[in-house]
């Protein structure tokens, strides 16, 4: 049972836990959907059997040994193409958490990943339902590796693989400290500071002005991530020219070649 009090006006401060579920993004749609539920309830699980990822991907995580765990929020102040907007927010609420517990090499890698190094350290997938042009209702489903050590493939990671406790990591004691720096960045964001956002944002982007190998419709090309544009795309210059990529039409190639 999760019991925590994190230092919120909102993010946390109604915790509905399940032992086991599908997936806390279908849980909290559920609630969405049969109720108008207080921004900021947070849905989390200990045993999440058919958790998404981006792309359609699994996510994988063993019982009780990790965060899966889901925010609503209600950012109608956001139109329904500024959703990217709630991702870099939530992004740096995540690494803010993080960050003193793994050190610098803590990055963002575009879209919704959280990586340190070349391995990644957990997730980011929101849902939005839109009412007219703006953004009604958001998801906001997160996963992290924290205590778990063995993994089914050599690009994951965990808090206890990169920065050891002797006892493990307290789950609700680090679920308060999310709550609590997830609240600050959407505050930052209801407030209008995309600037500061943006900047914050781009300093933590995985691979940000360094030249990588990417791949696209089958095709592998060498570019530099040189930013974001106002939709989310990111912008890679290849050969002298700026290339813009939504979400699934460019990869990282992580694995080969640099």
């Amino acid at each position: 049972m999760y019991k925590i009090h994190p230092k919120t006006l909102f993010v946390g401060q109604i915790l509905q836990y399940l032992p086991s579920c599908q997936s806390t993004n279908d849980e909290a749609s559920v609630l969405i959907a049969q109720i108008d539920p207080n921004e900021g309830l947070v849905v989390i699980t200990d045993n999440q059997t058919a958790g998404r990822g981006q792309r359609g991907n699994q996510w994988e995580a063993k019982a009780g040994e990790n965060l899966t765990f889901s925010l609503i929020l209600k950012p109608g102040f956001l139109m329904a193409t500024e959703q990217f907007w709630l991702n870099i927010a939530v992004s740096l609420g995540i690494y803010d958490a993080l960050q003193p517990l793994v050190g610098p090499s803590l990055r963002i890698k575009w879209p919704n990943d959280i990586y340190v190094g070349n391995q990644k350290l957990g997730g980011i997938l929101i849902e939005n339902t839109l009412h007219g042009y703006s953004i009604a209702w958001s998801v906001v489903g997160i996963g992290l590796n924290v205590n778990q050590i063995d993994f089914g493939y050599s690009t994951a990671t965990s808090l206890q693989a990169l920065a050891p406790l002797p006892n493990t990591y307290d789950l609700p004691g680090l679920l308060s400290r999310l709550c609590e720096t997830l609240e600050q960045r959407y505050l930052q964001l209801l407030a209008g500071q995309r600037d500061t956002l943006k900047i914050n944002y781009l300093q933590i982007l995985y691979r940000f002005q360094q030249e990588h190998r990417f791949e696209s419709e089958g095709q592998s090309f060498r570019g530099t991530i040189i930013g974001i544009d106002p939709h989310g795309r990111l912008a890679i210059q290849v050969n002298g020219q700026i290339r813009y990529f939504a979400f699934k039409e460019v990869s990282f190639d992580i694995e080969g070649r640099s």
